[in-house]
C-alpha cells in the first residue's frame, strides 16, 4: 500500500465510526481534516511554523492552527494565499477543493454532475456500501478526462486532485461486491498508473516506481491485462527517461510476456518501448526491427480503435512517427530524426502542449546534430513557452542542445537559453 494511504484510511473509518449518527458532520469534519493534513504536510517539509506561515500569509496564528487540526475551514483566498506561501504548486488548492465537493475534480463541464448524480456520489463517499454504477461510471469519464487535461497543463496542477480520487477509489474498494469491485479495483489500477505517470512529470521517481508497483498488482487481482501490461511499459519509459537502456529493454520485454492477453497497441507499446531501449543503447539493428514490429501492431489497432483500453487514446500511427524520429536521435541518424519529428508534430494537437514541448525538444536536438543550429534555434524558439511552463525534461533537452551549440561557439546558444530565461554560458 502507497505510503500515506493506510493512515488517510484508517482516520476515515474512524471518522465514519464515530459519527454514525451524523453523516453530513462527517462528511465535512473528514474533508477540513483532508486539508489540515496537507497543510501540515506541507508546512513540515518546508519548515515552517505556525507563527512564521501567518506573518506570511497575513493571518492569525490561532486561525491556522485550527487550519491544521480541522477545526476550521479556509476562504478560497486564504487556500491560495497559504498555497503560494508553502510553494505547493496547487496541492492546497486542491486540498480546499475536496473540502468543498465530495470528491474533488477539475471545472469542467464535460465531468459536471447533474443532482441526481451529486447526491449519489455523496452518499457514496459517506457510506461506500452505497457505492453503485453510475458513480463508478462518474469516475472512469472523470479519471479520461482528466488525462487530458494533463496533456496540456502537465502534471503539477492535478497532482493533488488525483491523489485525492485515487484515495476515494482505494476506498471504495473495500466496499463493493461483486462484479462491481472487480471494476473499482481495475479502476483503482488506472488511477495508480496515472499517478504514477505523474509522478515520474515531477521528477519524483521513487513514488512513480511506487505507484507503479501498486497499479501492478491492481490490475493482476482485476484480471486487467491491458493494464498490467502497460505498467510493465511504463516502467520500461521510466527506466528509459533515466538513461538505463538495460532495465528498458527488459521491463519491455517483460511487458510483451502478456502479448497473447492484451490488445494490439498494448503489444506495439510494448514493442516500441523495447526498440526505445536499444536505441538508447546504440542497437541500430533491433530497435529498427522492433520499431517495424510496433508499427504494424498500431496499424492493426488503428482498425479497431474501440477494442483498445481508454488509456491508449494517444497511441496512433501519427503519434508513432514521433516514437521514430526518437530512436533515430538515439542512433544519431539526425537528418531522419529531423524528418520523421516534424512530421509527427504537424499532426499532433496543439492540446498536447506537453509532447509537443517534448517532441519539439527533440527536433531542436536533432537540428543541432545536424549542425543546422539555424534551425535549431528557429523551432525552440517555436516550442520555448510550452517547453519552460510544462515539460521540464523538454527543458533540460532544449538546455543540452544550447550546450552543444555553445560548445561550436554558435551565437543562437544564447538565444535558446535567453527564451528559457537561463543565460548561463
Amino acid at each position: 500500500m502507497p505510503p500515506g494511504s493506510y493512515c488517510r484510511k484508517t482516520s476515515a473509518v474512524w471518522l465514519r465510526l464515530a459519527n454514525r449518527q451524523t453523516p453530513g458532520f462527517t462528511r465535512s469534519v473528514h474533508r477540513m481534516s483532508e486539508f489540515g493534513n496537507e497543510l501540515a504536510r506541507l508546512m513540515l517539509a518546508r519548515g515552517v511554523g505556525v507563527r512564521e506561515l501567518a506573518r506570511q500569509v497575513p493571518c492569525n496564528p490561532g486561525h491556522i492552527s485550527n487550519l491544521k487540526n480541522g477545526r476550521a475551514r479556509p476562504s478560497p483566498e486564504l487556500a491560495l494565499a497559504l498555497d503560494r506561501a508553502l510553494a505547493a504548486d496547487g496541492e492546497l488548492v486542491a486540498a480546499w477543493e475536496a473540502s468543498r465537493q465530495p470528491i474533488p475534480a477539475s471545472p469542467l463541464a464535460s465531468i459536471a454532475p447533474d443532482a441526481d448524480l451529486y447526491g449519489r456520489i455523496t452518499r457514496a463517499v459517506d457510506e461506500p456500501l452505497r457505492i453503485d454504477v453510475p458513480v463508478v461510471e462518474w469516475l472512469e469519464h472523470t479519471l479520461a478526462e482528466h488525462r487530458r487535461v494533463e496533456d496540456s497543463v502537465g502534471a503539477r496542477p492535478l497532482l493533488g486532485l488525483i491523489r485525492s480520487q485515487l484515495a476515494t477509489v482505494a476506498d471504495f474498494t473495500h466496499s463493493a461486491r461483486g462484479p462491481l469491485a472487480d471494476r473499482l479495483v481495475g479502476l483503482a489500477a488506472e488511477y495508480a498508473q496515472f499517478m504514477a505517470w505523474m509522478c515520474i512529470d515531477v521528477h519524483d521517481h521513487a513514488a512513480g516506481l511506487a505507484w507503479y508497483d501498486r497499479a501492478h498488482d491492481w490490475a493482476q487481482e482485476a484480471g486487467d491485462a491491458n493494464m498490467a501490461a502497460t505498467t510493465l511499459s511504463m516502467k520500461a519509459h521510466m527506466a528509459w527517461s533515466t538513461g538505463d537502456p538495460r532495465r528498458c529493454v527488459q521491463m519491455a520485454q517483460a511487458a510483451r510476456w502478456y502479448s497473447r492477453r492484451v490488445t494490439p497497441g498494448v503489444q506495439g507499446m510494448a514493442a516500441q518501448m523495447e526498440a526505445r531501449g536499444h536505441a538508447l543503447a546504440g542497437d541500430a539493428g533491433p530497435a529498427r526491427s522492433l520499431l517495424d514490429q510496433a508499427q504494424a501492431l498500431i496499424e492493426r489497432a488503428a482498425g479497431t480503435p474501440e477494442d483498445e483500453p481508454a488509456w491508449m487514446y494517444f497511441y496512433g500511427e501519427d503519434w508513432f512517427a514521433l516514437q521514430r524520429g526518437m530512436a533515430e536521435l538515439h542512433l544519431r541518424n539526425y537528418g531522419a530524426a529531423a524528418d520523421l519529428l516534424t512530421a509527427g508534430l504537424e499532426t499532433l494537437p496543439e492540446s498536447y502542449r506537453r509532447d509537443r514541448a517534448w517532441y519539439g525538444a527533440c527536433l531542436v536536438s536533432a537540428h543541432t546534430g545536424a549542425g543546422d543550429a539555424e534551425q535549431a534555434e528557429a523551432v525552440a524558439l517555436r516550442f520555448a513557452a510550452d517547453i519552460a511552463e510544462v515539460n521540464s525534461y523538454a527543458r533540460g533537452e532544449l538546455l543540452d542542445a544550447a550546450g552543444k551549440l555553445h560548445s561550436v561557439g554558435a551565437p543562437q546558444a544564447e538565444v535558446i537559453r535567453s527564451a528559457l530565461g537561463d543565460e548561463k554560458p
